[in-house]
């Protein structure tokens, strides 16, 4: 519910906010262009986006519409409009909550696997990620608010799981209800319940139960229920972009829809070459130290270049959304200006294919030049210190590209139709190509190239455009493009940004086939300092704070004696601090030199020694042990499954060493010829 609600709530904001750049509504500043529209009774069908209510700022100020100095004072307030959005923005992320960056699936997928990054999903965070999502994307900015939209909902997830005693103890609970959440969040971010679902098992989770499954189906349902009731865009529709196309696709097409797969795998190994090597950059020089400057920075050029061309002014989602539709009898857009038979008699439906006009044309090399655009700037701005979705700019990308091939492949057959390849199913005077289809085919291969997902974004495809019969070129388009990017390197973007932050995280997809054993990874190596443990009765306060202050470990092993070194539990670090805090403030006796143990009943004491400290309860006494001779191969598979930190390595029960998931990633590292000291844990 609370999900769907604020995906209404930025949705209703951004399209008011992206068209304040431009006007304002004079009946009611609250309304956007369209909204302000809808209430006027002088609007006429040509015009429809005029109406006396709605003024651009140039007639507003100096009562001009056209002219040079209208634009000029339009284009200017367009770019302060945008920047004050972005500096409002970055510096909210960077005051309030500097984990509100970044599109933040990277990071739920590190904590869906057994890591705790605090604070990450606070309410803080869930707070400024709304807020300042709203401005960027109404800054114009290249982005979607598509993925932090996932964020946000993990976010609900969590707080809502803090409420509970049964979610709030239970890390694997906590992490059921972020794998529902992630699914919720596609959910409202694309109108795909079903899409959400296949998202999360796909892409975000670790380990997905079956009743997890249905129960995240559910909380998607919900989600969407929420947006449709709220209903942002006006025309029940969960997104801007839904089409419905009544033409059927031919074999024939397969071909120029394979070709638009290979571009998009070709585009995603490129976004992520060139971004990746960007963030590393930013990473390792001055330039990192100045986020607020180099988001000012981005948007100004962003703004300045997009104003002039029609298609990169507008918002991305507007966009890709006259990129999908078909030309009907009644589109005013540039791409449908084609030349009209005047003798023709047809339903008003099924247009034939017609020869294009002089705004087609137009419309064709202003498109070029937003692709180049959008490629090039979308590479600079994913990664900035504000949020920023990536599924929106790849599918705007894409769409640019499709539409164009569709409209090459439309004219060729309208103008060779008697060609072996058309004769058998473009007759003169049918509606056989559908452009439309093109841009909807080239931005599921542009995401695919991108993110790597293939089932769940067929998903998404077909049920953002209620078509059915297009699976076969989706699916066509979406394997392509990850056969072609993965002939380059395996790792989607958000792989590659998980190791370019240097999270702990292990890859349910890799394989790992070497014959080491646990006792050749773990820890202490021969050489090193024996284990830091704790005795179950036999140290004082004392000796465990300096234990604690002297070392960074998460937690410690608690064995009978330092002699017998017999394994009896794992005490994690945290609770350790807590436990002594509480006692010395709250129990008489508890000193410097009390003895604490972990035993049930406490041991024999002289008689006027200081009260003992139990700390029985904060022990976990079935902690993960292998033992050294299990095949690492197994160790690696426990980790996964289970999403463990550590683990301890014992032989017929006396505690030898510990692996931790750091452990294993620096040995998968070493078997992949690759210097284990590279990877960067921060």
């Amino acid at each position: 519910l609370f999900s769907g609600t604020l995906a209404g709530v930025i949705d209703l904001a951004v399209d008011w906010m992206t068209d304040l750049k431009e006007g304002v509504c004079l009946s009611a500043f609250w309304y956007s262009h369209e909204q302000c529209c809808w209430t006027s009774n002088e609007t006429t069908f040509d015009d429809r986006d005029k109406c006396p209510q709605w003024q651009k700022w140039s007639e507003l100020l100096v009562s001009q519409s056209e002219g040079a100095s209208a634009y000029i004072l339009n284009y200017f307030l367009y770019i302060m409009w945008a920047l004050c959005f972005a500096f409002l923005a970055v510096s909210l992320v960077r005051v309030f909550a500097p984990y509100a960056c970044g599109s933040g699936i990277p990071e739920i997928k590190t904590i869906l696997s057994g890591f705790i990054i605090r604070g990450y999903l606070g309410k803080w965070t869930l707070l400024i990620k709304t807020v300042t999502l709203v401005l960027v994307v109404s800054s114009g900015l290249s982005l979607g608010k598509e993925g932090p939209l996932v964020h946000v909902a993990c976010c609900c997830g969590n707080f809502f799981s803090s409420l509970f005693s049964k979610y709030s103890k239970n890390e694997g609970k906590r992490r059921e209800v972020l794998s529902a959440a992630a699914a919720a969040g596609v959910s409202v971010a694309f109108g795909a319940p079903i899409g959400g679902v296949l998202f999360s098992l796909e892409e975000v989770s670790y380990y997905f139960p079956l009743k997890t499954l249905w129960r995240s189906f559910f909380a998607a349902l919900v989600a969407a229920f929420t947006l449709r009731s709220i209903n942002p865009f006006g025309n029940s529709r969960l997104v801007l972009f839904y089409v419905e196309y009544h033409t059927p696709w031919y074999m024939a097409e397969l071909f120029p829809f394979i070709l638009l797969g290979v571009f998009g795998g070709l585009w995603g190994t490129l976004f992520i070459r060139c971004n990746i090597a960007w963030c590393r950059r930013r990473k390792t020089t001055r330039l990192g130290k100045y986020p607020v400057l180099e988001v000012i920075v981005i948007t100004a050029i962003t703004a300045i270049i997009a104003y002039p061309n029609p298609y990169t002014r507008r918002s991305t989602s507007e966009l890709i959304s006259e990129l999908f539709n078909d030309c009907g009898a009644l589109e005013s857009s540039q791409l449908c200006d084609y030349i009209n038979d005047p003798n023709m008699t047809r339903p008003v439906d099924d247009i034939p294919d017609r020869p294009a006009g002089p705004g087609v044309y137009t419309a064709m090399w202003q498109l070029a030049l937003a692709l180049v655009f959008k490629i090039v700037i979308t590479i600079f701005t994913f990664g900035m210190k504000i949020p920023s979705g990536l599924f929106i700019p790849s599918m705007a990308v894409g769409a640019m590209a499709g539409r164009m091939v569709g409209i090459g492949v439309e004219q060729l057959a309208y103008h060779h139709h008697d060609w072996i390849i058309f004769r058998n199913w473009c007759r003169p005077g049918a509606d056989c190509v559908t452009p439309g289809l093109y841009a909807m085919v080239g931005a599921a291969a542009c995401l695919g190239g991108v993110t790597r997902m293939t089932v769940s974004l067929v998903v998404i495809m077909f049920e953002l455009t209620g078509g059915l019969e297009y699976i076969v070129p989706l699916m066509a388009a979406a394997v392509t493009s990850k056969w072609v990017a993965d002939a380059f390197g395996k790792e989607g973007i958000y792989e590659a940004h998980i190791h370019l932050n240097g999270y702990p995280f292990l890859d349910v997809k890799d394989e790992f086939t070497h014959r080491t054993l646990a006792t050749d990874v773990m820890r202490p190596r021969r050489g090193e300092a024996p284990l830091s443990v704790l005795t179950q009765d036999s140290m004082t306060v004392e000796d465990v704070e300096t234990l604690i202050k002297e070392t960074d470990y998460n937690g410690f092993p608690v064995v009978v004696s330092k002699d017998s070194e017999r394994l009896i539990g794992f005490a994690q670090r945290r609770e350790l601090i807590l436990a002594i805090k509480n006692a010395r403030q709250r129990q008489d006796g508890v000193v410097s030199n009390s003895i604490v143990y972990f035993t049930e009943d406490p041991p024999e004491l002289p008689p006027n020694s200081p009260h003992p400290l139990k700390l029985r309860r904060i022990l976990n006494l079935s902690p993960f042990t292998v033992t050294d001779h299990t095949p690492m191969e197994t160790v690696v598979d426990i980790f996964r499954k289970l999403g463990l930190r550590q683990c301890l390595v014992t032989r017929s029960g006396r505690l030898l060493g510990i692996i931790t998931k750091k452990d294993v990633l620096r040995h998968m590292a070493q078997m992949a010829n690759q210097d284990p000291e590279s990877i960067m844990f921060n």
